[in-house]
């Protein structure tokens, strides 16, 4: 599985920096509940934390839910909730415990592109036209890098979703993808992923040409091929 660390927020607290590192970890080595993170001492090593950082980094995360302090000999920091992890097309994504319910907003996300590409068949400019091919163009340009191509891909339906010209579900919409965009903290192309994103690019590439064309019956046909790549791991 081709992967990318996404690494810690370049913003926030040095804790809250550590606290999505730790996250990373979890996620990187698919560490299940019960599995032992190490000492407080050990952690604070590893990531070259001072005690307090590293304390309220531990706090951030058992307020999550993904960690438990445990005393004593055989105690330590224990995982109690992996991250969640989602298939976003021909993606993995891990999500951030600080993120409530990525299912849904996924789920959520999903209803909404399909109503905006209907629509966007009938309403697209020109404009909204080059701005989804310039996306498809990302999209290619990051064909080995998981985080990249997600982040075309969703900049890619933010452009079908705006041609809808439905205002406030497009706000409701791009609300919805920034929770999702802000809470990943790991990203993996699944196997074999050359085919996989062979094929996701040529969706898309028909999903734009039937918006240009105004095909309704070509976009329709594109809308379920596409819901049907988009498989939900538990």
């Amino acid at each position: 599985m081709t992967d990318t660390s996404l690494g810690p927020p370049a913003h926030g607290s040095r804790a809250e920096r550590i606290a999505e590192a730790i996250q990373e970890e979890v996620a990187e080595h698919g560490l299940e509940a019960g599995a032992r993170l190490g000492l407080r001492t050990e952690l604070i090593a590893r990531h070259g934390a001072s005690p307090s950082a590293m304390d309220e980094a531990l706090r951030l995360l058992r307020d999550r839910g993904l960690i438990s302090v445990r005393p004593g000999p055989s105690g330590g920091v224990f995982v109690t909730h992996a991250p969640a992890q989602l298939r976003i097309g021909v993606i993995d994504v891990w999500f951030s415990t600080a993120v409530k319910d990525p299912r849904d907003l996924f789920a959520a996300r999903t209803f909404f592109d399909d109503a905006f590409a209907a629509l966007a068949v009938h309403r697209a400019t020109p404009e909204d036209a080059r701005a989804m091919s310039w996306a498809l163009e990302d999209m290619r340009r990051h064909r080995h890098d998981p985080r990249g191509y997600l982040d075309a891909n969703m900049r890619l339906h933010q452009a079908i979703a705006r041609a809808s010209g439905v205002t406030v579900a497009v706000g409701l919409y791009e609300t919805v993808v920034a929770l999702l965009r802000n809470g990943i903290i790991r990203a993996a192309f699944v196997e074999p992923a050359e085919s996989r994103v062979s094929h996701s690019l040529d969706v898309h590439e028909g999903m734009i040409r039937a918006i240009s064309d105004g095909d309704a019956e070509a976009m329709s046909k594109l809308i379920t091929l596409h819901r049907g790549d988009l498989h939900r791991l538990d």
